[in-house]
């Protein structure tokens, strides 16, 4: 079996990187450029790996990054959305695009520095579930991931710690090319999407009104796409207690806030189910993350048609439409993930 080890020149991918080749295993590391190629990142890389004595290869998919990951990003802002890029990204490049190359080179399977865990279960087959450092878990960005490209996936990190990480690659005396963390989104400078957005000349939407429930006005807003469910910093009102954005009205133009007691959400309406376990298959006790760094509520889910409502046991402050809703089950196998319509 080949093994192409997917390389961005941080700690985690050459951690995994290492451990595979110590482990014997046919290995060659693959480069993904998903922004403008640089000459200067893929020699840095391909020298990290030639002190390796690994094969090494590179492939420009920025065009494809752009069609699949940025573009939707902006649409989706249009709409009034809270997209997540991140795990776009995995279900369409990473485990996609990048994995197509790697098997034209290949490769039988593609490694990633992931803090995940992929392992075989005796009713759901192969199955993903969470890291075991608690702080790095990424369960929950590759839960839109189609089962049949998780299949062909190795995440040698799963089971590891960060620190440890650092520890073992220090006592190697072995430095990745590029050391520090990667940003929040890779393409957004400084994080900053308000910035990027209107870089990119997209058509955003223009001010209005901020009206509690009963259309009183109480300020105004600089255009929907610019704020959030649940937010209250920034919201520049003056008012007798703290007010948070409890929803978008597109149609109206009118950015809905109100006191944390209307805040709190009962649950979410979900679409675009990727199952990694069938539904047939799921337990009775069932839990969700909304956000990335939520911890796993209890929850009861009903099927309807295409589309899953998933009702909190205890009130929750609202998702984002347009952020990722991934279900576990207690053990936190990860049994699917889909994309949140709408608080209920």
């Amino acid at each position: 079996m080949t093994i192409a080890v997917a390389v961005s020149g941080g700690t985690d991918s050459l951690y995994a990187l290492l451990t595979l080749k110590e482990q014997g295993h046919n290995i060659f590391a693959l480069h993904a450029h998903f922004l403008a190629p640089s000459k200067e990142r893929e020699e840095a890389i391909g020298a990290m790996c030639a002190a390796l004595d690994i094969p090494f290869h590179a492939v420009d998919l920025h065009d494809e990054f752009e069609e699949c990951v940025v573009s939707p990003f902006m649409s989706e802002y249009v709409h009034g959305r809270t997209p997540n890029p991140c795990a776009l990204c995995n279900a369409t490049m990473k485990f996609g695009a990048l994995l197509r190359e790697a098997e034209k080179l290949g490769a039988d399977t593609i490694a990633t520095g992931h803090y995940a865990v992929l392992e075989d279960h005796p009713v759901y087959g192969r199955t993903l579930s969470r890291g075991h450092d608690p702080k790095k878990d990424q369960s929950y960005f590759l839960s839109l991931v189609p089962k049949k490209q998780l299949e062909k996936a190795i995440f040698p990190l799963g089971k590891m710690k960060k620190e440890d990480i650092k520890a073992e690659l220090a006592e190697r005396g072995i430095a990745p090319a590029y050391p520090s963390e990667s940003q929040e989104i890779c393409f957004v400078p400084d994080d900053d999407y308000r910035a990027f957005l209107l870089s990119r000349g997209t058509e955003l939407g223009s001010g209005g009104n901020m009206e509690l429930a009963d259309g009183t006005v109480v300020g105004q807003h600089n255009g929907l796409w610019q704020y959030t469910e649940g937010q209250r910093k920034g919201l520049g009102i003056a008012w007798k207690e703290p007010l948070y954005v409890i929803r978008k009205d597109m149609e109206k133009n009118v950015l809905v806030v109100g006191p944390k007691a209307e805040l709190l959400s009962t649950g979410c309406v979900v679409s675009n189910m990727n199952y990694l376990v069938a539904k047939d298959h799921w337990a009775q006790k069932l839990l969700v993350r909304t956000r990335y760094r939520q911890q796993p509520i209890p929850v009861t889910i009903t099927e309807q048609d295409d589309i899953l409502l998933v009702t909190y046991d205890d009130p929750q402050s609202p998702p984002a439409s347009g952020q990722v809703c991934c279900v576990y089950d207690e053990s936190l196998t990860v049994l699917g993930g889909g994309i949140i319509e709408k608080s209920i």
